[in-house]
């Protein structure tokens, strides 16, 4: 199995709050991966590290590796605006930029350089394809992306973050703004993107986790507790902390 990300003794610190503990983990290539836990666990901490996200929050220090395609991304000499080109986001809440359909797609591939029309509009098409939109869109790509849906908002986000050819895409609880008939399309196409992509999720939503993960990592108290093959962790944790808190007893 080859693994895309591996993290080796990852510590984080939010100043005096130690907010991840020892974190190693392999994430395999090609596979949805869902990070769950209670709140505040450390999960949607962990996910903003592997692209260096919570660089932009001040008094953060980081100790340990994140191994990247065999490379540490604290590395001094890692692009890091490259680093997120490869390892794309995708908030909680729909953040389309308030510009047009066409605009939001196009931007990522514009601030890398692409400006040939042709070459864009190839792009654009084939990102709203990409994010299962494509249909719904492509008469009124001039209109602002505000004036879309959530569900519809969400799934420009996530096309917005192919359009740059990204290798992973870190999904920061991508449903849990949306309603059912969404959440279930977004979920689906999800599970479409694996073939080309990995994913790495955070969810509070049990059974989605179940639905659409191969593997699962449970948090706790910025501790990873247990890591395995989704069916095995929900079936069978190993940890009694892991079982308390898929059976409900808190969180």
């Amino acid at each position: 199995m080859s693994y895309i990300v591996t993290t080796e003794k990852l510590n984080l610190w939010y100043g005096e709050t130690h907010a991840l503990k020892d974190i190693n983990i392999s994430i395999p290539k090609n596979s949805i991966t869902a990070l769950i836990g209670p709140s505040g666990c450390g999960k949607s901490t962990f996910l903003r590290t592997l692209n260096r996200m919570n660089d932009l929050i001040q008094n953060v220090s980081t100790q340990g590796k994140i191994i990247y395609n065999g490379q540490d991304i604290f590395d001094k000499n890692v692009d890091v605006n490259e680093l997120r080109r490869n390892v794309g986001m995708v908030f909680q809440k729909p953040n389309p930029f308030p510009m047009s359909i066409y605009d939001n797609i196009a931007y990522g591939p514009r601030t890398h350089g692409i400006t040939n029309r042709a070459r864009l509009d190839e792009l654009v098409e084939e990102s709203l394809r990409g994010a299962a939109i494509w249909d719904e869109v492509k008469d009124r790509l001039k209109k602002n992306a505000l004036g879309l849906s959530g569900g519809q908002q969400q799934r420009i986000c996530i096309a917005r973050a192919l359009a740059v050819k990204p290798e992973v895409l870190l999904m920061d609880e991508p449903t849990s703004a949306l309603d059912p008939i969404s959440t279930s399309r977004i979920e689906e196409l999800i599970l479409n993107l694996k073939e080309k992509y990995t994913i790495i999720i955070v969810t509070h939503n049990m059974q989605q986790a179940v639905r659409i993960s191969d593997n699962t990592a449970f948090f706790l108290l910025g501790e990873l507790i247990e890591f395995g093959e989704t069916e095995k962790v929900f079936s069978y944790p190993k940890d009694k902390r892991t079982e308390d808190y898929i059976t409900g007893r808190f969180g």
